[in-house]
């Protein structure tokens, strides 16, 4: 308390000092030691009880991260944000240098991500310790939960540089973790989704989850054929979704937040940076549902900004599907490198447009003869069929690493949209923020490569 505050409280009488003495020593401490119900203990969660809201806790931390969050930071915003799905009509730099590839270790947004990215992977660690101790059935619990984990280490892998820690809070303390690779970090995504496949029991959904995590980690690892067998067990018609809802607004959908309502802190842009893919196509294509508008952006200065119908406040966000799957499969049939490969993939793009709902017409013409347009126009269509759920980022540093593009050839590049001024810089991932930098095994990044 400052001197000043003391000075000028008035003083109590003795009169009230005993009246106040004389009050407390007729009640009893007990009565004034009550339990707050909002407040467990770890204790608390450890019974075949508290188990279930121990591990619908996760699912709601995962939901969060991915495409939930009022404050707007998730998988899917922070992907589409750097990469070139949209682009950021804010004010702040949280914002303003992911999307224009110009990032420091100082932006408190992506802090906030990036600790929600780690509650969401810790909590289902510890989630996982509490079910095998005291509710080890039905099993596929404890597989949903391994599968979660892997997801979030995947994203972790796709998302940021190399050298992200896992550190790990147990009764005994903080064990902080050491700095891992891309690839460090990818085999243990792989791990934890082999963790759920063995622990899905007969639970076709998590075996789907898990088969499908698999494949998504063996093809940003590079073992193709490995990617293929893991896809080729999912059903087409598997779908794993987040749940979203107005009971709060951690609880709606992030995408809503972040592209929908008046005066959003982001846009869907047509072309950005120059390589960036032409979104907003008339007549829409129904993948990318949109319709002009009115709405003006953060700034005051965007105007004018289409507004997306994918996602409404309560929409689900698709985390994996079958889709996903025979996308992998003709993207590893493509790397044949023939023209038997390059249109068998062609008519497979068509046949997945001819199963949507409603159909989709048939890519013009015939299928690419050169091996390069082949691989541009599937990629353009693995990111239209998977717009807006966190894959973009993750597929523009494959398509550097795995296929030899340039990063200014895949990422936005130049000039800066207007309003804004400067162009993009260089940056192909997060950087890990700078409070991670109180472990003291974190000293930056290993590096930035894609």
């Amino acid at each position: 308390m400052r001197r000043s505050d003391m000075m000028r409280r008035p003083a109590r009488s003795a009169g009230a000092a005993l009246l106040a003495a004389g009050l407390l020593a007729a009640c009893s401490t007990s009565t004034l030691e009550i339990t707050d119900p909002d407040v467990l203990n770890a204790a608390d969660y450890e019974t075949a009880a508290g188990a279930t809201p121990l591990r619908l806790g996760v699912v709601q931390d995962f939901a969060n991260v991915y495409s939930g969050n009022a404050s707007l930071e998730n998988v899917i915003v922070v992907s589409g944000n750097v990469s070139d799905e949209m682009y950021s009509t804010d004010t702040f730099d949280d914002r303003l240098f992911p999307n224009q590839r110009a990032m420091n270790e100082n932006l408190p947004a992506l802090d906030g991500f990036y600790r929600n990215m780690h509650r969401a992977r810790a909590g289902a660690t510890r989630a996982i310790t509490v079910l095998k101790k005291v509710a080890p059935t039905p099993v596929q619990n404890i597989g949903e939960l391994y599968a979660i984990r892997g997801y979030t280490e995947n994203f972790f892998a796709e998302l940021y540089c190399s050298g992200v820690p896992f550190s790990e809070e147990t009764s005994a303390g903080t064990t902080f973790g050491d700095p891992l690779t891309t690839a460090q970090i990818y085999a243990r995504a792989l791990a934890s989704m082999d963790s759920a496949l063995a622990s899905a029991g007969t639970d076709t959904r998590v075996q789907n989850m898990a088969r499908l995590g698999r494949a998504r980690v063996l093809l940003n690892l590079g073992r193709y054929s490995d990617a293929v067998a893991a896809a080729a067990a999912v059903p087409t018609s598997f779908n794993w979704s987040t749940a979203h809802s107005t009971a709060s607004g951690r609880q709606e959908n992030g995408m809503w937040n972040a592209l929908t309502v008046a005066n959003s802190r982001y846009a869907i842009i047509n072309n950005e940076g120059g390589n960036g893919i032409a979104w907003l196509r008339t007549p829409a294509d129904p993948r990318i549902p949109w319709v002009p508008s009115t709405r003006t952006g953060f700034n005051g200065s965007s105007r004018n900004l289409p507004t997306q119908l994918k996602y409404d406040r309560t929409t689900s966000a698709v985390v994996a599907s079958g889709l996903e799957a025979r996308l992998i499969e003709l993207e590893v049939r493509l790397r044949g490198g023939t023209q038997e490969d390059r249109d068998a993939v062609f008519a497979g793009l068509n046949q997945l447009r001819a199963a949507n709902a409603p159909a989709i017409a048939p890519l013009a013409g015939a299928a690419p003869t050169d091996q390069a347009a082949a691989v541009s126009q599937f990629f353009e269509e693995r990111a239209i069929w998977l717009y807006l759920t966190g894959h973009r980022l993750g597929d523009l540093r494959r398509l550097i690493r795995q296929y030899g593009r340039t990063a200014n050839q895949v990422f936005p590049t130049g000039n800066l949209p207007a309003p804004l001024a400067g162009v993009y810089g260089n940056d192909v991932n997060l950087p890990v923020p700078f409070d991670e930098r109180n472990n003291p095994k974190f000293n930056g990044c290993l590096d930035r490569n894609p």
